[in-house]
């Protein structure tokens, strides 16, 4: 890869590991239903310049399906289920439960996609699955049970997203997918907000938060994604998976004060570990990804 990409790559993943710290920020204050519908409406809107060009409104109809599809699993719960695991989890632990998404996409490839599993994938699976233990247990102070298993069942929303698209639209425009999905799940999940709205006005910092979150790590980040496997393919841009929960504790430890516990770091590095075997292709593999 070019420097530039490194850069790129870098960037996008310092961007993405800090949502988790700014959904905790703002969705104590807007609600977590109320945050979800406006940061999708706000970064459909950050696409909208691009998504009405000619070229792109023409494939609007035959990609409406993929959309809605999308638009739910990859958008609407997810971010919803974030939202609300961030009410009882430190942000660095949101980052690392994001994480799982990495083995769970190669658990449902499985057996969905009939895609074979390496002994090196197995091993993955199983690192995986103990960091998931490790960070779940009633001794973790740093999340409830409750926020755990709504930032796994996000990452199971994710990998099912992962294998959808592979599945039904490899070939499909990924930003007439991408953006019009947010500006659709945000339109789903508006009824749902017009009932959940906050008791007073939010604060600044949850405005400040909110904005970032929808601007630039949902809008501007996902444009950036997009070029991303453009330049470099989407094996390569699979290492953000990595990155992501380095930063998410990072930019905890500095701004919110999260302590980095035993049971924390145990739980990173199995995860880690689990997320680098799970993603071991074979060769052959590699090529046709790239």
């Amino acid at each position: 890869m070019e420097s530039k990409d490194w850069f790129l790559l870098t960037t996008l993943a310092a961007i993405w590991g800090s949502a988790f710290m700014f959904i905790k920020i703002s969705a104590v204050d807007f609600g977590p239903i109320l945050l979800v519908t406006l940061r999708l409406l706000i970064a459909g809107l950050v696409f909208m310049p691009l998504l009405l060009r000619k070229k792109y409104r023409l494939l609007f109809k035959s990609h409406l399906p993929g959309i809605i599809i999308i638009a739910i699993f990859s958008n609407a719960l997810p971010f919803t289920l974030f939202a609300f695991a961030s009410l009882g989890a430190t942000s660095n632990m949101l980052g690392i439960l994001n994480g799982t998404t990495a083995f769970l996409t190669t658990v449902i490839a499985y057996f969905w996609l009939n895609e074979s599993i390496s002994s090196k994938q197995i091993i993955g699976l199983c690192f995986g699955f103990l960091g998931v233990i490790i960070l779940v247990n009633p001794a973790n102070g740093s999340s409830t049970i409750i926020a755990s298993m709504c930032a796994l069942i996000g990452s199971l929303c994710y990998a099912f997203n992962g294998n959808y698209l592979q599945k039904f639209h490899s070939k499909s425009n990924k930003k007439v997918l991408i953006g019009w999905s947010m500006l659709f799940g945000g339109l789903f999940m508006t009824p749902i907000a017009v009932f959940n709205l906050p008791d007073s006005m939010p604060n600044t910092d949850s405005f400040l938060a909110l904005l970032w979150l929808a601007v630039v790590s949902t809008g501007i980040g996902y444009l950036g994604y997009i070029r991303l496997i453009d330049r470099i393919g989407a094996v390569k841009t699979s290492t953000l998976t990595y990155l992501l929960p380095v930063f998410s504790i990072i930019w905890g430890a500095i701004f919110l004060q999260e302590q980095i516990t035993l049971i924390i770091f145990g739980g990173f590095i199995f995860v880690m570990m689990g997320m680098y075997f799970a993603n071991t292709l074979p060769k052959t593999k590699k090529r046709e990804l790239a």
